[in-house]
């Protein structure tokens, strides 16, 4: 009798924990003591992706643009230690409301490269008061230093002013300029714009036949370049602030029948780094390109690296190597070292 009394005693035992502490019941809290093993490591550490907000002009925009957007792309992913947002509009007030959205969600880097080099301000105070970082890449903005850590872009104004130096020294008795410019207000078009006028305002022989904005398209271009045609006016040179507007122009003067290029009546100018305008410029189609380097992603990730660990830029603002190529001198390695 006794043995079976304990045996229903022990059944008892275990079904009673079985209820009260079997495997479905809820796991016991972390142990949140010293060791970190669950604090939330910084930004950068293993376990935390680095959040930034990138906010960059349309894609379409251009050749230039497209290398730009995908090497950012190609570069700010999870696997490389990110978790990034990406908003790509030409519309300054679009890009200005965005970033403003990023920097409410505390991301811990913004990344711009602004449509208009003005009105930023509340956007770069808003995201120092809350500890995020700005970084510009592309184009500057009008900004005193102290509201971004850094800064890697193209010189525009120095890109305007090695463009009009090379086609000085073309020397032609005068310059009859079709000037077809970019977005205005954007740092590009302001750079690009102001060495040649400044040029046409000192040279009595330097002159604008038209100077209109085709807003980097290259259809527009070629209207643009079409209505002087029409008007018969006389021209001598086509300055497009981005190689595909210059495209478009040399369609216009193809379907007019005016030679172009190295042995040509037009001298043709464009900017950017498309491996095909370089190749215009190899076979003589063109007399320029300056180039303006769009890869400058890795550069970006490299800085914010650093700041992670603790380390600040050597420089504030970084500018990208370029130059401009000549179509008495440039050569394939040129084309297949620079072009995108």
């Amino acid at each position: 009798m006794k043995k079976v009394f304990c045996l229903l005693l022990t059944l008892c035992m275990v079904l009673t924990l079985a209820a009260c502490g079997g495997g479905d019941s809820d796991p016991a809290p972390a142990d949140d003591g010293g060791d970190g093993a669950d604090v939330q490591e910084p930004a950068g550490d293993s376990g935390k992706l680095i959040t930034v907000g990138v906010i960059n002009n349309d894609p379409n925009e251009s050749g230039y643009r497209t290398a730009n957007d995908a090497a950012m792309r190609a570069t700010f992913t999870e696997e490389n230690g990110y978790q990034a947002t990406f908003y790509n509009n030409n519309d300054a007030a679009q890009q200005i409301a965005t970033a403003q959205q990023m920097v409410q969600d505390e991301v811990d880097f913004l990344l711009i490269s602004p449509a208009s080099t003005t009105g930023w301000d509340t956007v770069l105070q808003d995201a120092q008061a809350a500890g995020t970082q700005i970084i510009l890449f592309d184009r500057m903005l009008e900004a005193d230093e102290s509201m971004y850590v850094a800064a890697v872009v193209s010189d525009m104004p120095a890109e305007g002013k090695t463009a009009v130096d090379w086609l000085a020294t073309q020397n032609l008795d005068e310059y009859n300029i079709i000037h077809i410019q970019g977005h205005m207000g954007s740092d590009a078009q302001l750079g690009r714009t102001g060495a040649l006028d400044e040029k046409v305002a000192a040279e009595a022989n330097w002159n604008y036949v038209a100077q209109q904005t085709a807003d980097w398209d290259e259809a527009t271009a070629r209207t643009i370049v079409q209505s002087v045609i029409d008007r018969g006016e006389s021209f001598n040179v086509i300055y497009a602030e981005n190689n595909g507007m210059a495209r478009g122009a040399v369609a216009a003067l193809d379907a007019a029948g005016i030679t172009h290029g190295k042995d040509g009546e037009v001298i043709v100018m464009g900017f950017d780094s498309d491996t095909w305008a370089m190749e215009a410029v190899l076979e003589g189609s063109w007399n320029y390109m300056g180039l303006c380097n769009p890869l400058q992603a890795e550069t970006v990730d490299g800085i914010i690296k650093d700041l992670v660990a603790g380390t600040q830029p050597a420089q504030k603002i970084i500018y990208t190597p370029e130059q401009g190529f000549d179509a008495a001198t440039i050569t394939q390695t040129d084309v297949d070292t620079y072009g995108t």
